[in-house]
């Protein structure tokens, strides 16, 4: 499999422009990959999160998957640094696992391992050491894993925010703390509002001349983000704007390829943004070809995810919605982060 390695930030494909392809139709609740946290209530989350009903539902949704995408739901391209390697990992139906890998020691580590047999073949064929897993959060499509892949890596440590009951946690970690495998540096963030113990990673990619890299989980995805099951909107925001704070050149990594979906949300709520018709056009394509749409970077998100633009006057407008006198501005944009995604869980319903 041939790396890609990206010179400097990373810019998006040229689509050209229009709309979508000629022949080209997208219906994105029909065709996409079936969302495990989609038929949500109050109810059903509490059994999913918190009974073995979620596990054995997790199980159906692994069996289903490998049976429907043996080879997994998309192609990923591996990108490759000196030093360093991430391997995407298409998992479940929409899921996405990363293997980074110290190419100098053979040490390893993954992020949020959905399907361990598909985690442990990358493993096997990379010829690695699994020594790390870091678990963004609690949910089974994302650490559904977690037992297995300690069974067959004994040295392998599990790692996530102790407020999430993360499967196998075996070290906590705290806002802000750092973990080495090998010459690989990751940062968690904590990152609440998707669940309450919800963190990201930041792996830092200075020593192998990358720009950052954020393993957002279900925090943020390519121009849509994840639902504040456990969160308010200003929890969600605050969450956000951690995020947007790494800088414009990071690389985003998402728990989810939700590309095309997200993408087709947001074209409904700005019809004149360049930006978001050129990268919807590039989407269709990748996805035409059943190729993977990640990495983005946040400073390409900035200008199409309307999630990341509650700021803009554009987004502001188009919903219908104005600053009140005394309004605090944080307060006023998590009322329209509160609206966005009112509106795409409507979207998300038809």
């Amino acid at each position: 499999q041939s790396c890609h390695r990206p010179a400097g930030q990373r810019a998006s494909p040229e689509p050209g422009s229009g709309g979508l392809p000629e022949g080209v139709e997208y219906i994105p609740t029909r065709k996409k990959g079936k969302n495990p946290m989609k038929p949500v209530g109050v109810a059903w989350y509490s059994l999913y999160a918190r009974t073995r009903l979620g596990y054995l539902y997790y199980q159906r949704q692994v069996k289903k998957a490998r049976e429907r995408y043996p080879h997994g739901h998309s192609v990923p391209q591996p990108y490759c640094f000196p030093g360093m390697k991430i391997l995407p990992i298409p998992v479940l139906s929409n899921n996405y696992s990363y293997l980074v890998i110290d190419t100098g020691s053979g040490q390893a580590a993954v992020i949020d391992p959905s399907d361990p047999l598909a985690v442990q073949a990358a493993i096997e064929e990379e010829g690695v050491m699994l020594e790390a897993i870091f678990c963004t959060h609690k949910h089974w499509d994302h650490s559904g894993g977690n037992e297995a892949l300690c069974q067959k890596h004994s040295s392998c440590r599990v790692y996530g925010s102790a407020l999430d009951a993360i499967p196998q946690l075996t070290n906590p970690l705290a806002d802000r703390e750092k973990v080495t495998v090998g010459c690989l540096t990751f940062e968690a963030l904590a990152t609440p509002g998707h669940t309450v113990g919800h963190m990201v990673y930041v792996l830092d990619g200075g020593p192998f001349g990358s720009a950052p890299c954020l393993f957002s989980g279900d925090l943020l995805f390519l121009a849509g983000c994840g639902r504040p099951f456990e969160g308010s909107p200003e929890t969600m925001l605050s969450s956000l704007d951690v995020a947007m704070g790494l800088g414009e050149d990071t690389l985003l990594w998402p728990g989810h390829e939700y590309a095309l979906e997200c993408l087709t949300f947001a074209s409904l709520l700005e019809l004149d943004n360049s930006a978001l018709e050129q990268k919807l056009q590039w989407a269709v394509q990748q996805r035409q070809e059943k190729r993977s749409t990640c990495p983005s970077t946040l400073g390409e998100e900035q200008t199409y995810n309307p999630f990341l633009r509650t700021h803009q006057p554009e987004l502001q407008e188009a919903l219908g919605l104005w600053q009140g006198v005394g309004e605090d501005t944080d307060t006023f944009r998590a009322r329209v982060l509160k609206e966005v995604r009112r509106r795409k869980d409507l979207y998300q319903a038809t």
